[in-house]
Order: structure tokens, then sequence, then C-alpha cells
């Protein structure tokens, strides 16, 4: 399986900590995801920081989707 390229998400040691940010703005990955589990739609994602466009927000859900998949730990079951 061809490795995705994420033109879109950037990681500079200079910039957010090393944090992967959208196309090297001071804006992370895991800061969008935030604001869409917060509820707030593409539209008004992208209306509170315009400098977002809809390929930006759905390349980060495509890059935690592709991390989800490649790093993960496992978690101790509870049984109860």
């Amino acid at each position: 399986m061809k490795r995705k390229l994420f033109d879109r998400i950037t990681v500079n040691p200079k910039v957010c900590m090393g944090q992967p940010t959208i196309r090297g703005m001071r804006i992370t990955v895991a800061f969008v995801l935030k604001l869409l589990a917060s509820g707030m739609s593409h539209e008004e994602v992208m209306k509170a920081y315009p400098e977002l466009e809809e390929k930006d927000i759905l390349q980060a859900i495509e890059y935690a989707s592709w991390l989800a998949g490649e790093y993960y730990f496992h978690l101790p079951v509870s049984i109860e």
C-alpha cells in the first residue's frame, strides 16, 4: 500500500514546537480537530479562521485517521 502524501500538513521544529500544522501556519492539526470535535462545522471553522480552506480541514481529518491506524497502544480493558 502506497503511503499517502499529506501536502497540506507541515512539521517544523520552529513552529508550534514541532507539532503538525496546516501549511506552515500556526494552526495545528490538533486545534482544527478540537474545533470540529466541539461541534463546529467546516464552514464555521473557515469563517472563524479565514486562512483555512476546506481541503485543509479534510486533510487534517485524514491525517488524524492515518495516525490512528499507524500509532496506537493497548489500553487496559476493564471487565465489569
